[in-house]
């Protein structure tokens, strides 16, 4: 256990955030949550990207060590503090965690994620082209997921983490998860893990009004 809470920088909104921020909670780790306001360009500020150079949330102070990313920031929690559960030394099982944290940082994030946040941002992106990636994707996962009940294998890891929150909201960005029932059944099984937090939801896309 860390001496001091770990200060979590972040924004309500961001699955990037909710991604360290689930981790945090399924380790049990105590934490002191420091809100980062977006809108006002609070991430842009010297005093901010002092933390993180590319003016990026989320970043951990954990008693002095300072990390921004959100996959590097699962790495190092998963190592200092989970005792082995959330990734593997083993070789062939720590490459498939790494395959699915390079799956959250391009597909899912130049999918799903994209795709909301058009709706719920305001970004600029094709919607059409962003949710057609989202459902390649999608029709990926479902027949990986027919065969293993987490996406590294047996038991879950911080790839499960790392792909949640996008994934999990991404109706929010009219995206559909109707028609993949293995995808959402993983999401019911990371829902139900001891110390699960989800992420704050937006009225936006299929889940306006």
């Amino acid at each position: 256990m860390p001496q001091h809470p770990i200060k979590l920088y972040r924004h309500p909104l961001s699955g990037h955030a909710h991604r360290v921020e689930l981790m945090l909670s399924l380790l049990e780790l105590p934490t002191e949550r420091v809100f980062v306001d977006l809108a006002k360009g609070a991430h842009k500020r010297p005093e901010f990207l002092a933390l993180s150079p590319f003016g990026q949330i989320p970043v951990i102070d954990d008693n002095g060590t300072v990390l921004s990313d959100s996959n590097a920031i699962l790495v190092y929690l998963a190592k200092t503090y989970g005792e082995g559960r959330w990734l593997s030394e083993e070789p062939v099982a720590a490459a498939r965690v790494q395959h699915w944290l390079s799956v959250a940082a391009g597909q899912v994030a130049f999918g799903p994620a994209a795709a909301r946040l058009i709706t719920v941002f305001g970004a600029a992106f094709n919607a059409e082209e962003v949710i057609n990636r989202a459902h390649v994707l999608f029709r990926v996962m479902e027949t990986e997921l027919a065969s293993t009940p987490f996406l590294a294998g047996a038991e879950p890891s911080i790839a499960d983490v790392a792909n949640y929150s996008y994934i999990a909201h991404a109706p929010e960005g009219n995206v559909s998860l109707e028609a993949y029932p293995n995808l959402r059944a993983w999401l019911a099984r990371v829902e139900a893990l001891p110390g699960f937090v989800p992420m704050q939801p937006t009225a936006a896309g299929l889940l306006a009004g």
